[in-house]
């Protein structure tokens, strides 16, 4: 029987040590500045990319994993003789996924042996079915039978975060205009989600401290009555807030899992520096 291996993309911005556990192939996102483009956390990484934003005269821009780097990754897994789950950015986010489509069809018949999963999501609420999916074939199920545990996952996952600002999420496109509005009245900060794959606004806040605050309760509300639970701060350039935010979030939910992850430089581009937020998956 053939091996299976899970390939994602470089929102998800896993924690590298449980990338090479289970054997998790990362297709690097694009970052275009200026002239240079970067592979996203291969050529930069968080920290960089920040220090250059403060100083930037032209803001980055963003490109999908392209059909040939994703044909290559899943070629080279089938020709060592894995079967290859692929699950991606919510293709209402990116066009990672078509990628990926092309990319099996492009392989022809052995183009079969790749299986491709919208996670309707990114970071770590996307990390957590990639996660899942990766531990299933661990313990032995077939890429076939991982693209299940991920689909399943994708409707146990989800994710809260507040924004400095909306004009990164605006500017990318990643949000309707009207919603551009929802930060700007009195300094408030807006809580979003991901609602069926998009970035959606949930409520406003007076302040930035309130706003966490909301989200580690709409993180309860979701999670509660469910377990086990697994948890994930994401963070763009706001580490300690986000320590604290986690440390908050494991005294009153007890997860079974927890990590304090960032995002990377690609998510990072689209929704500003500052970003505190936690990512969940309740109930598998």
């Amino acid at each position: 029987m053939s091996k299976a291996a899970v390939v994602t993309d470089s929102t998800a911005w896993i924690p590298k040590d449980l990338v090479a556990q289970y054997n998790i192939t990362v297709a690097p996102q694009l970052l275009i500045w200026g002239e240079e483009t970067f592979r996203d956390g291969v050529d930069i990484q968080p920290e960089e990319f920040y220090e250059r934003l403060k100083v930037a005269k032209t803001m980055p821009t963003t490109s999908q994993v392209s059909i040939v780097t994703m044909q290559q990754i899943f070629q080279d897994l089938i020709d060592r003789d894995f079967d290859v789950l692929g699950i991606f950015i919510s293709s209402k986010l990116s066009g990672t996924i078509q990628s990926a489509l092309q990319a099996r069809e492009a392989l022809g018949a052995v183009g079969e042996r790749v299986h491709v999963v919208d996670s309707y999501s990114t970071a770590m609420a996307m990390g957590f079915q990639v996660l899942m999916a990766a531990r299933a074939i661990a313990d032995g199920a077939s890429a076939a039978e991982a693209k299940q545990v991920a689909e399943k996952a994708r409707d146990h996952t989800g994710v809260y975060f507040v924004v400095e600002t909306l004009e990164f999420l605006h500017r990318g496109g990643r949000i309707g205009g009207a919603a551009r509005l929802i930060g700007t009245a009195l300094n408030m900060k807006p809580v979003l989600s991901l609602v069926d794959g998009r970035v959606e606004a949930v409520e406003r806040i007076r302040t930035k401290s309130k706003a966490v605050d909301r989200v580690l309760e709409l993180v309860n509300e979701k999670t509660r009555g469910k377990s086990p639970v697994r948890l994930a701060t994401l963070h763009a350039n706001a580490e300690d807030e986000a320590k604290v935010l986690l440390e908050r979030a494991q005294r009153e939910l007890n997860p079974v899992e927890a990590m304090l992850t960032g995002v990377s430089p690609v998510i990072g581009c689209h929704i500003g520096p500052g970003v505190v937020g936690l990512a969940y998956m309740a109930g598998m």
